[in-house]
């Protein structure tokens, strides 16, 4: 059953120079992973390239002409990474990924304000680069950590939340869980913890690339997110925090261009965010994040969101059928409240198998625990198989993931 492209998801691929490839083995490239890394439309790629080709020079330094433009490209792409979240430019740091920026803010802010006896709250579903940080500081600082639970449908359980919260310094919990897609209710959980007195810290790595955000709506103190999982480079990701948090705060990391004055025995630092952004940065990444931000403006983010509920729902409806193989689908089943991630197994076929199944076919899928170990273990799988779908997937694609999941049935004779 393979489905026509819709026109519109049919001009948004001829963008991604990657889609136009065929496979080693003659296939059309299925790309369902952009939960791992998305793909990159020309109008990114070709920023980088400008970037080195005609301007390649150090920023906040230089006064000659081609210094002069890095700076200006590399500052306004700040701002509309900042604007894209309705946050400010002095509130957005540049940082090297999402796991960077939540290390930030557990280092500078988490080392200075938790202390022992205090508590810092997660969630069952947390990915390890938003649970790691805080059992290290909770080891340095003698702080204990706590877990919102997650039901067999992979939802939040929020029925103990205030009790949760009592005593808690920090919040930090991810908008969208990148192995089961719940999107956690933050209109419900961040004005509880404002009310509890706790910081609250988003991890937005998967919620950015497909939600509207809106900072100052949802009122949280910082915001994490990655370049390269919303069309733009690796290396590359932000940071948003509170004004005054952000002055407040002590640096991360120190060295070049975060100061102001240096002696031999005494440093100022810097304004925010420069204060954060020790050293040379991936200027071109931040300017090729300022690509992807005005391609994802261009497509429109509501509409995004959409066509994204409109594949989750399709690709649901296609795989149902193929339970009475063993296929087990985990995870919200409410478009609603997914972001466009579908985790399955396959009967008692490991996950990696079924993965190299759908390799065979141009199928790209991720298999494994996806960095969230502890909820593999919470809900007793071993691992599994992840699609993921994002502006340029459409339901022919869905097709070729159900086709190859119905071969690798027949394969392991399910």
């Amino acid at each position: 059953m393979l489905r026509a492209c819709d026109p519109r998801v049919s001009a948004i691929r001829a963008d991604f120079p990657i889609l136009a490839q065929s496979t080693s083995r003659g296939k059309r490239l299925v790309y369902l992973d952009s939960a791992a890394t998305s793909q990159k439309p020309l109008a990114v790629i070709e920023a980088l390239d400008t970037y080195y080709r005609e301007y390649n020079a150090n920023i906040h330094r230089g006064v000659y002409e081609i210094a002069a433009r890095a700076t200006e490209a590399y500052e306004n792409a700040r701002a509309l990474v900042a604007r894209f979240v309705n946050g400010a430019p002095n509130e957005l740091v540049f940082t090297r990924n999402a796991t960077e920026a939540i290390n930030l803010v557990a280092y500078a802010w988490g080392s200075a304000n938790v202390h022992a006896g205090d508590a810092i709250l997660l969630t069952e579903m947390e990915h390890h680069s938003n649970l790691v940080p805080w059992q290290l500081l909770a080891q340095r600082a003698g702080a204990m950590l706590r877990f919102i639970p997650v039901d067999d449908a992979g939802s939040l359980v929020l029925d103990d939340l205030d009790r949760l919260l009592d005593g808690c310094k920090l919040l930090s919990i991810a908008h969208v869980g990148n192995t089961l897609g719940t999107i956690a209710p933050l209109e419900i959980i961040i004005p509880r913890a404002r009310a509890a007195g706790a910081l609250v810290v988003v991890d937005g790595a998967q919620a950015a690339p497909h939600l509207p955000v809106d900072v100052v709506a949802l009122d949280c103190d910082f915001y994490a997110f990655s370049a390269h999982k919303m069309l733009g480079p690796t290396g590359v990701g932000a940071l948003y925090g509170r004004r005054a948090i952000l002055e407040a705060m002590p640096p991360f990391l120190s060295g070049g261009d975060m100061i102001r004055t240096v002696e031999y025995r005494h440093t100022t630092f810097n304004e925010p965010p420069w204060k954060f952004e020790a050293g040379t940065g991936n200027i071109a990444g931040a300017i090729g994040f300022g690509a992807a931000i005005e391609y994802l403006q261009g497509t429109g983010m509501a509409w995004l969101r959409e066509h994204e509920k409109r594949i989750t729902r399709y690709a649901l409806e296609r795989l149902a059928p193929l339970e009475r193989l063993g296929l087990k689908v985990y995870g919200p089943r409410d478009p609603e409240r997914t972001g466009g991630v579908l985790s399955f197994n396959l009967a008692d076929v490991h996950a990696h198998d079924v993965a190299s199944i759908l390799d065979t076919d141009g199928v790209c899928i991720r298999a494994g625990h996806h960095c969230t170990m502890p909820l593999m273990e919470r809900m007793g799988w071993e691992a599994t198989a992840r699609a993921s779908f994002y502006l340029y997937n459409d339901d022919d694609d869905v097709d070729a993931l159900v086709a190859s999941l119905e071969k690798a049935a027949r394969i392991f004779k399910l």
